[in-house]
């Protein structure tokens, strides 16, 4: 059954090669993604939100404080029985970073069950009430999808790694309806390397994901209008911003604290009784830290002040306004603990989340603390939309997709310079004290993370170009014409010929999309030129002892990703391509066991 699978792979393989250009098919793949990655988004927040509706509406209400006791215990229980039970061969992670760590050293190889596991268990944990967010549980889910989806077809890292990141483009597309911050997530976050073309499948992907998930699951996350934000205001977005630029470094340092400590638990029942026993006594106390946490924005934003407050044991002290700043203040500090502690107890989720309530409940502190004061009325609203962007881009490192991010799913786009302002600060003032986010910290202490700055000059020039040199290419000869070599170039693997002399110069190059067009009589006036007729000028050529850095630098400067080489005399040596420098670039790191800073 293999077998006949794999001839059926290799059959659909060489008739998509023959009849589709791998430009267009990765973009077909990315549109298929994106209607894949936008279902799932789908799925798990209906899933998340019937389990949360089921436990909050159609319990009785003299129960509920005592039942949140136990709800986010049972919630993480659920999801680690499901891992430990059902996930025996393969195995199981959560959060950004395993992503990242897939394109940095497992040739973005991710296991197939993501798909459908982190679905199930982010739709547990978060159900129940674990206080963390669907988006890296989704976004790993797409690139899953991406990822698999990409080797099926045999496609090579750079392809399958785009794939991937089309994938977790779709997944926060569809989870926010937002396809813009997708797009730009998967670029600020995973990416290794960006080119201008990469845009496309990107765009398409997330477009597609945000219409699907939209026409399966409409509920948008946020419902708000912005008001123009105001030139005496601008001095308070920059004290919010440092504000929550500092919190961004406490939040970094906290998680590495929590992490180690219940990693110190070995047992993993003990993690989740310890662990869902706190949450569940912290929900208690600040019931906004149930689940998502996105309800409680969403009543801030309609101008319900005292919404942190209700159904707590504080409910009586709403109309106290620095009580309700001050309770904010504690919650926010209360929702970065219980988060931590839902994902290191064993709980599935991310901080994606967590991080847009905290910062939306720091510039609701701020802007309300402040017109406590009489001195000036700030708008809650959009300080709270404000903080929420910070946070995002302080922790996260991702300035861009927390602007626009924002911007999409709250109606925020008449805060554009506010959002742009308090984001930079944010993000300046953790990069300074954190050289790394929150997600790539890890890594880069254990020396698995790939970045493209200081050191590419380095390894660069550990490789020789010889090294790389691809030589298994059909050599065309100037006078032959494309019948003559009509089973060579059929049969052959590679989508670019030579056409050399006898004396072995290299006269041009011809891509086999030409050459098939004259083989299936489409153009029967080209069927009686020559080779040396049909070839066309390679875009550059590279010289036998040219240094890999000048090489990629053409490469870039062309945005081309494979390019002749010839010898000191003009004779024809071979090819190199990107794909061949990526593989040797990443061996080298390997063997070097270090990490590029």
């Amino acid at each position: 059954m293999n077998k006949r699978r794999k001839h059926i792979i290799t059959r659909l393989n060489q008739w998509r090669m023959q009849r589709i250009s791998n430009r267009n098919f990765l973009v077909i793949l990315a549109v298929i993604v994106g209607i894949i990655g936008g279902i799932a988004a789908a799925i798990l927040k209906g899933l998340t939100h019937s389990i949360a509706a089921f436990l909050q509406e159609d319990v009785q209400w003299e129960y509920k404080y005592y039942l949140y006791l136990f709800f986010p215990l049972i919630g993480i229980l659920l999801s680690v029985l499901y891992v430990r039970r059902f996930i025996v061969k393969g195995t199981f992670d959560h959060g950004m970073t395993p992503i990242i760590y897939a394109i940095s050293r497992k040739s973005s190889r991710i296991e197939p069950h993501n798909v459908y596991s982190q679905i199930i268990t982010s739709a547990l944990t978060v159900g129940f009430g674990g206080s963390a967010g669907l988006e890296a549980p989704i976004a790993y889910s797409g690139s899953a999808i991406g990822a698999n989806a990409g080797r099926f077809f045999g496609l090579n890292y750079r392809e399958v790694t785009m794939l991937l990141a089309c994938g977790a483009a779709a997944g926060i597309a569809g989870a926010f309806n937002s396809p813009v911050a997708g797009m730009i997530f998967a670029i600020e976050i995973l990416l290794p390397e960006f080119s201008i073309p990469a845009f496309i499948p990107l765009l398409m992907a997330a477009a597609t994901a945000s219409v699907v998930s939209r026409l399966l699951y409409s509920e948008p996350l946020f419902h708000l209008v912005t008001e123009d934000w105001e030139f005496q205001a601008l001095l308070f977005y920059v004290v919010l911003a440092i504000a929550i630029g500092g919190f961004s470094i406490y939040f970094a340092k906290v998680s590495t604290w929590v992490k180690r400590m219940f990693a110190s638990i070995g047992n993993p029942y003990r993690r989740v009784a310890i662990g869902g026993l706190s949450l569940g006594l912290m929900i208690f106390l600040f019931p906004a830290l149930y689940g998502e946490g996105y309800l409680t924005i969403q009543r801030i934003l309609d101008g319900r002040n005292d919404a942190l407050l209700a159904n707590s044991i504080f409910a009586g002290y709403g109309h106290i306004g620095i009580l309700v700043v001050v309770y904010a203040v504690i919650t926010v500090f209360a929702k970065s603990l219980a988060s931590l502690v839902t994902l290191n107890s064993g709980g599935n989720g991310g901080v994606f989340g967590p991080s847009l309530v905290m910062g939306g409940l720091l510039g609701f502190a701020f802007a309300y603390g402040i017109n406590q004061t009489g001195l000036i009325e700030l708008s809650v609203p959009n300080f709270v939309v404000a903080g929420m962007a910070g946070a995002l881009s302080g922790i996260m490192h991702a300035p861009l997709t927390a602007i626009f991010l924002i911007a999409e799913i709250t109606g925020g786009y008449a805060l554009m310079v506010p959002l742009m302002l308090v984001t930079a600060i944010s993000y300046l003032i953790n990069r300074a004290a954190l050289k790394y986010s929150i997600y790539t910290k890890v890594l880069a202490e254990q020396g698995d993370l790939l970045t493209h700055e200081d050191k590419d000059r380095t390894v660069l020039s550990m490789m020789k170009l010889r090294y790389v040199l691809e030589r298994n290419f059909t050599i065309l000869r100037p006078d032959e014409r494309a019948t003559d070599r009509r089973h060579d170039i059929i049969h052959t693997k590679r989508n670019i010929f030579p056409v050399v002399d006898m004396d072995g110069k290299l006269l041009g190059i011809i891509y086999s999309e030409r050459l098939f067009e004259i083989l299936l009589g489409e153009y029967p006036e080209r069927e009686e030129k020559t080779m040396r007729e049909l070839a066309e000028k390679p875009v550059d050529i590279v010289q036998m002892d040219a240094n890999m850095e000048a090489v990629m630098q053409k490469m870039n400067r062309e945005d081309i990703w494979i390019l002749p080489v010839v010898d000191g005399d003009g004779n024809y040596m071979g090819f190199v391509s990107k794909s061949a420098v990526f593989n040797k670039y990443r061996a080298l790191l390997m063997r070097q066991g270090t990490y590029l800073e």
